[in-house]
């Protein structure tokens, strides 16, 4: 997994926190996907859009959150790996 924290949080309701790619199998990698923050903290996955704004992949409610859990955590890991403490 590819995993890029983002410094500008975006000006939306929901905050940027970083881009990654993900690789869901062996078989299946998806690029581009998004880690964002709802104002209530909660966070959230998304797939990249593709032409015309379309969302190239949707998750099971189930799949989405074993995602966001585990960018979350890889997150957690490169913050404290950097010596940094954050949020994230």
């Amino acid at each position: 997994m590819d995993l890029q924290p983002v410094a500008s949080h975006g000006g939306g309701n929901m905050r940027l926190v970083a881009y990654f790619d993900l690789d869901l199998s062996s078989e299946v990698r998806i690029y581009g996907l998004k880690l964002r923050e709802t104002p209530d903290g909660r966070r959230v996955s998304y797939s990249p859009n593709g032409h015309g704004g379309r969302r190239l992949a949707t998750f099971s409610p189930a799949l989405a959150a074993a995602i966001t859990e585990a960018v979350t955590a890889r997150l957690r890991g490169q913050a404290t790996a950097n010596g940094t403490s954050s949020k994230d």
